[in-house]
């Protein structure tokens, strides 16, 4: 009887509901956004000496975890708004997939390729570490540096429709809204620093989705423990007609 009991138990724990899926977007959100804030400070020059070294290799990593957790934490904020935030919601969070899209194709390519290539193609290597920088390597790329110089522009575009469509939408936390909607033109003006400097303008952005992620999580459990109107528990019912 208790293994009955037990197993039921354990099946309703595991049981896949929309508020879960919610719940794990929020937390995949705050992590995407802590990884993206805390790698800034520490992340290795990007230059060819760089690529080798074990710095490089486990922080470009994280790089490309940070990207698919950043798809699925967008997913869910975008689910839970998706009736409130209109078009402006619908164009914010295609341009910010496509954006983690890209990117996690670029990062993953980064730890486990650009290693391997260091000795072998170093002139390749540099180039891209030089378009990383923001100016022009020995070797033209191609393709390969067109849709690199999109994710800017999309990063822009995207966070600034989807943080305004947030506000708008008044679900989540509207002082992280404004953050995220600002963290884009914010990481443009600072593209003008050096490039150690401007690595700083990912910052209020990372927080922002730590912000959201959490805004997206707290308000799921408190919904989830709000009474419902109109509905009464069996219990209840047959209390009130003893």
């Amino acid at each position: 009887m208790n293994t009955n009991k037990n197993t039921v138990t354990r099946e309703r724990k595991m049981k896949v509901t929309t508020p879960n899926i919610i719940r794990a977007a929020g937390l995949s959100a705050m992590v995407a956004g802590t990884i993206f804030a805390v790698i800034q400070p520490i992340h290795p020059p990007d230059v060819l000496a760089s690529v080798t070294t074990s710095a490089f290799i486990i922080i470009t990593s994280f790089k490309a975890a940070m990207s698919i957790f950043g798809l699925i934490g967008i997913a869910g904020l975008y689910a839970r708004q998706v009736e409130k935030t209109g078009w402006m919601g619908l164009a914010g969070y295609l341009l910010l997939t496509i954006f983690y899209a890209i990117q996690m194709c670029y990062s993953f390519a980064e730890p486990t390729i650009l290693p391997l290539l260091a000795k072998v193609a170093p002139t390749f290597v540099d180039s891209v570490m030089a378009m990383s920088r923001g100016v022009a390597g020995p070797m033209d790329l191609g393709a390969f540096a067109v849709v690199f110089n999109i994710l800017p522009l999309l990063y822009l575009l995207g966070l600034l429709l989807f943080g305004i469509a947030i506000f708008r939408a008044r679900i989540l936390s509207r002082w992280a809204a404004v953050l995220l909607a600002s963290s884009g033109p914010l990481a443009i003006a600072m593209s003008q620093l050096p490039h150690q400097f401007a690595r700083f303008a990912a910052v209020p952005m990372g927080i922002a989705l730590v912000w959201l992620g959490f805004s997206l999580l707290t308000e799921r459990r408190a919904s989830a423990s709000e009474p419902v109107l109109g509905k009464v528990s069996p219990e209840l019912s047959q209390t009130v007609a003893n």
